[in-house]
């Protein structure tokens, strides 16, 4: 409603402005023509008055209605829970001290990423009660959370929130990012590669997450470092990447991803992968 008001009186005040104006420079001008152009100049504010008042009834309407006000209820709610539950999720962290540290990812690091551990849930997430909590986290804020399992033998490895797209991991890191950026599957893969390896880097929750309009975030990088995993999803993962935009795969051995060739090897074998140690 405040745009709508800002808008009439700026427009309103424009065109008496220009009313003021027309008729000073006009003074010379026969009287029927002065008549004719103050008439059109008139409508206009009459249209601009219309205008104003159908806005104002429109936005009233909406908020006075059971569907707009739930609709507006539900998405501050949702945003508000995610903040909430990440920051309480974190506070729980050191429950997951011994499995991160078996993917060779430290305290420090978690804490950069915004890790934790569901104990106490929030109304929907009881059903993730002892997982590791991925917040995927963009420049407004926490907008989704991932699942993962601290358990190997507890499948499925990962959960969403019902209801959610999947979204691209890690996306702050386009901004960070200089001539070149890394991509790769999995969130635990892409904060090895973006804070332990040192590479900026994006990532999707599977091989079958990509979605077209991911393409053109990347489009203005001199290079894109697609690390594949070493199975043949990862395989085809990297070459439809390929087919899309010029890319450098970085193919992993057999049977490794990006997080477990970190672990084996370190960060210089993976850099020396995608010949990043000559940079």
């Amino acid at each position: 409603m405040m745009t709508c008001q800002i808008s009439f009186r700026y427009l309103s005040t424009t065109v008496q402005m220009y009313h003021a104006q027309a008729v000073r420079s006009m003074s010379n001008v026969h009287s029927t023509t002065i008549h004719t152009v103050q008439q059109v100049l008139i409508q206009g504010t009459t249209s601009l008055i219309a205008l104003h008042v159908a806005c104002k009834a429109t936005v009233y309407k909406l908020l006075q209605s059971r569907k707009g006000v739930t609709y507006v209820k539900q998405n501050l709610s949702q945003k508000e829970l995610l903040a909430r539950a990440t920051m309480k999720y974190a506070g729980n962290i050191f429950q997951a001290e011994d499995y991160l540290a078996s993917r060779g990812i430290t305290k420090e690091v978690a804490r950069v990423a915004r890790y934790g551990v569901v104990v106490e849930p929030e109304v929907g997430h009881e059903a993730f009660i002892g997982r590791l909590s991925i917040p995927y986290i963009t420049k407004t804020g926490v907008v989704d959370l991932r699942f993962r399992s601290l358990n190997p033998a507890v499948e499925p490895k990962y959960m969403g929130i019902t209801g959610q797209e999947t979204k691209m991991y890690n996306v702050l890191d386009i901004e960070r990012a200089g001539d070149w950026i890394g991509v790769c599957e999995g969130e635990l893969d892409t904060i090895t590669l973006s804070v332990c390896v040192g590479i900026p880097c994006i990532g999707v929750p599977g091989a079958n997450s990509w979605k077209k309009h991911y393409t053109r975030l990347l489009a203005d990088f001199e290079r894109v470092f697609v690390f594949a995993d070493g199975d043949q999803p990862g395989t085809e993962f990297a070459r439809s990447l390929a087919r899309e935009l010029p890319v450098t795969i970085v193919q992993l051995p057999d049977g490794e991803d990006v997080n477990s060739a970190y672990v084996k090897y370190g960060s210089d074998y993976i850099r020396d992968k995608a010949g990043l140690n000559e940079v």
